[in-house]
């Protein structure tokens, strides 16, 4: 009782301190496995672990007794593997570049080739488990790239290729190891072209396949037909992983993790009202299980099995498949893709293996232990590779990424809550000068207006949906609440106020607050002499975005003034000389400008000509 609670409590303190570092929760639950389970036999008086997860009759100490850790961690996975094939999305697939198709493709051939050779060649693994092992290594995973992603603001393009490799890699490296597993186990661990092979193989794909669609519609007919109450839907989606995933065992050994695979990347594609509910508890579960998976499994290693990594043909291994391998499949999949020497380099350098390589390998370990020689050296070597990888790039990829010159040191990236015609003139000059700008809206009709324009544009609930799912945010540096709706803006600041600071997070003032004496001293956006219907009236009758060259302050200034004072001008915002983006405050009289900064407004460029507004 006390070993699972505590497995539970040092779970979740270490996806805390994951969120509040910064890093890969997968490092500190690892580290945590190790200290209670092998390297605790250092300091005490029996040598037995702290927690010890396969239960051994002689010493009566261990939580699972015979195989039902096996079981445990089969369906943990199915579960784990289930939610990340439901984020998988087709049209996510299709609309990617030619970089990460290559990657994705070359990912898959090179470092299966090279990871086999050097396993086999170097530490000595027979041609099985080394392939095994190079399938588990393809994996990189949005568990590991996210939080380092979040924590250094790079290039764009940069930061898109290494998100959604991450994204795509992980149910399609799944799947490769998957197979490739199967095809062991179809051959019972030994050759690989026996035909009784061949026959189980295919038997096991046919089985996963038609399983996984067709547990997907059954599920889509019950949600469709509205069968499943509310209140139920969640706890029966995972009651059906389960079920499909031990009958698609009992039909073919084996085969249940590719079914449930296929399932999720079936739903995920379907439209259906409750998906992201479904997603959610899936994600929450997937915390837990991820939490005490692999505290157990980190303590399930042994210190012989610790020993055995520790030498310096693992090392070689590990060392030439970061400065080899990855390398090479970066070079061949980013020929002609318009990326700089640095900046291939830096993603060769950012590869970190996820929780799925490490998953899908302790349980492939427990299976083979005892059917294929080297087995038992799985999962140890895979969870080298994870850790090592991870520690790496989350301790030295702000630096690395400093010194090739691809990291951002101010973002300047723009978000506008709301796709009026106002925001969408704006966004589209900001576009049009090189700014990276994203508008969301729940507006059907003005998210399609705004794509229409070739702006990046995203239909969202920005009360329920998290940003961060949807887009990249590192390079954002902006966030402008531009709605009718002063509860929506005053909503917008409170949620990003955290994230972007004061100095980046703004909003229209309302007609109201316009007439208050403390306009002034507001937080606002744009005008602070028009509200809402002000700016969007001017974007509508004048829909235009001009330049005012200034020199001095003095200038700007005088210029200021005039916009204000005419009826159809509206200021906007101002470009130093070095092309960065300045809001200009409330209170101007502390803004300095300087020479070769534009001023740059909206609305009737004749009137402010005319002089008709001093």
């Amino acid at each position: 009782m006390y070993e699972l609670a505590a497995i539970i409590i040092l779970g979740i303190l270490a996806q805390w301190f994951a969120w509040k570092t910064k890093v890969p929760a997968i490092l500190p639950l690892i580290l945590i496995g190790l200290v209670v389970g092998p390297l605790s036999t250092y300091i005490t008086h029996d040598h037995l672990k702290w927690i010890e997860p396969i239960y051994n009759p002689s010493s009566k100490h261990g939580l699972f007794p015979n195989d039902l850790l096996f079981a445990f961690v089969s369906l943990s996975i199915g579960i784990i593997l289930f939610e990340g094939g439901m984020t998988l999305k087709i049209k996510e697939v299709k609309g990617i570049g030619s970089v990460l198709i290559r990657m994705l493709f070359w990912g898959v051939v090179i470092t299966t080739i090279g990871g086999s050779l050097l396993a086999h060649y170097i530490v000595g693994l027979n041609l099985t488990v080394s392939v095994l092992f190079a399938s588990l290594i393809i994996v990189t995973g949005p568990t590991v790239i996210a939080p380092i992603l979040r924590n250094i603001p790079l290039k764009r393009n940069v930061a898109n290729i290494l998100k959604w490799e991450g994204i795509l890699v992980d149910p399609i490296g799944a799947l490769v190891a998957i197979l490739v597993f199967e095809f062991v186990i179809a051959g019972d661990g030994g050759d690989f072209f026996r035909e009784h092979a061949f026959q189980s193989f295919a038997k096991i794909i046919i089985t996963g396949l038609s399983v996984g669609f067709t547990a997907a519609y059954f599920l889509r007919f019950l949600l469709k037909m509205e069968l499943i109450p509310d209140y139920l839907i969640n706890v029966f989606t995972l009651a059906l992983v389960l079920f499909v995933f031990i009958a698609s065992d009992f039909l073919a050994q084996e085969s249940g993790i590719l079914s449930v695979v296929v399932m999720g990347m079936v739903l995920g594609n379907t439209k259906i009202d409750h998906l992201k509910s479904i997603l959610h508890f899936k994600e929450s579960l997937t915390v837990l299980l991820i939490s005490i998976l692999f505290i157990l499994l980190a303590a399930n290693i042994n210190i012989k099995d610790l020993e055995y990594i520790f030498n310096w043909k693992v090392s070689l291994l590990f060392l030439i498949l970061i400065l080899v391998v990855r390398p090479i499949m970066v070079f061949i999949s980013t020929v002609n893709s318009g990326l700089n020497k640095n900046e291939k380099l830096f993603i060769s350098w950012v590869g970190p293996r996820g929780i799925v390589a490490a998953g899908i390998a302790s349980l492939f370990g427990l299976k083979l232990t005892g059917i294929v020689s080297g087995a038992e050296y799985l999962t140890p070597l895979v969870f080298m590779v994870v850790m090592g990888t991870v520690l790496i790039n989350a301790s030295t990829a702000k630096w690395v990424a400093k010194k090739l010159g691809v990291f951002i040191s101010k973002p300047d990236g723009v978000l506008i809550i709301g796709a009026n015609n106002a925001s969408r003139l704006i966004s589209k000059y900001l576009n049009n000068r090189g700014k990276h700008v994203v508008l969301v809206d729940q507006n059907k009709i003005a998210i399609q207006k705004a794509k229409d324009l070739g702006l990046e544009a995203f239909e969202v609930d920005i009360f329920n949906d998290d940003l961060n799912e949807i887009f990249e945010l590192n390079d954002i540096g902006y966030v402008l609440a531009f709605t009718s709706s002063s509860y929506v803006n005053e909503f917008v600041m409170e949620k990003y106020n955290e994230i972007f600071g004061k100095k980046g997070t703004y909003r229209l003032i309302t007609a109201e607050e316009l007439k208050s004496s403390k306009a002034k001293e507001m937080d606002g956006i744009f005008s602070f002499n028009d509200d809402f219907i002000n700016i969007v009236e001017t974007a509508r009758d004048n829909p235009f975005v001009y330049e005012l060259k200034l020199n001095t302050t003095e200038e700007f200034f005088e210029y200021f003034k005039k916009l204000n004072n005419c009826s159809q001008t509206i200021p906007l915002f101002v470009f130093d000389n070095k092309q960065n983006l300045k809001i200009i405050p409330s209170n101007p009289e502390s803004f300095e400008v300087s020479k070769g900064s534009i001023l740059v407004y909206m609305g009737n460029k004749k009137q402010f000509e005319n002089e008709e507004c001093n």
